[in-house]
């Protein structure tokens, strides 16, 4: 392919993708603005292999991101401001079990909650969750057994399969 040729190809791709990426990365960071951070930086690191990629774009961008979402919290973690109000609770009605589920994936550890997002939003498998992560099978299963008992602790009322509140 031509220098032009994967540059259109890449715009095209980010434009009829950008929507799932961002939704991806905001489920990964729980704040729209570092979402869409996220998402700028992940394709800043995609664009120079986006020639040996092109053809399969997804496992290779979804590596990134899951990865630099966990490496900008550890950078950024000192950062937190710890306070002693909690956020109001979300009300009832349609949704309110997604902004609840919403404000507990944020209070997981990024692993975890990548964890979640991979397994449980992008429909991956525990292998290529793995993959994604760079972590080994077990790991995942340890991690979404951890993850899923946080996450029922924190709201109850969701029950034991959380697939009935994707985005």
């Amino acid at each position: 392919m031509s220098e032009r040729d994967l540059r259109a190809s890449f715009e095209e791709y980010v434009a009829a993708r950008r929507g799932a990426l961002l939704r991806t990365a905001y489920l990964l960071t729980g704040n729209a603005h570092d979402a869409e951070d996220l998402v700028q930086t992940a394709l800043l690191n995609v664009v120079p292999r986006w020639g040996q990629i092109a053809a399969n774009p997804e496992p290779y961008l979804r590596t990134v991101l899951a990865r630099e979402s966990v490496n900008r919290w550890r950078r950024r973690r000192w950062r937190e401001i710890h306070t002693d109000r909690l956020p109001e609770a979300p009300t009832e009605g349609p949704g309110a079990d997604r902004v609840a589920l919403g404000a507990a994936l944020a209070r997981l550890a990024p692993r975890q909650r990548a964890v979640v997002v991979l397994r449980y939003y992008e429909d991956l498998t525990e292998r290529e969750t793995a993959q994604v992560l760079g972590i080994s099978v077990g790991t995942v299963k340890s991690q979404t057994h951890h993850a899923l008992a946080r996450l029922r602790t924190l709201v109850p009322d969701l029950g034991h399969d959380l697939r009935h509140v994707r985005g």
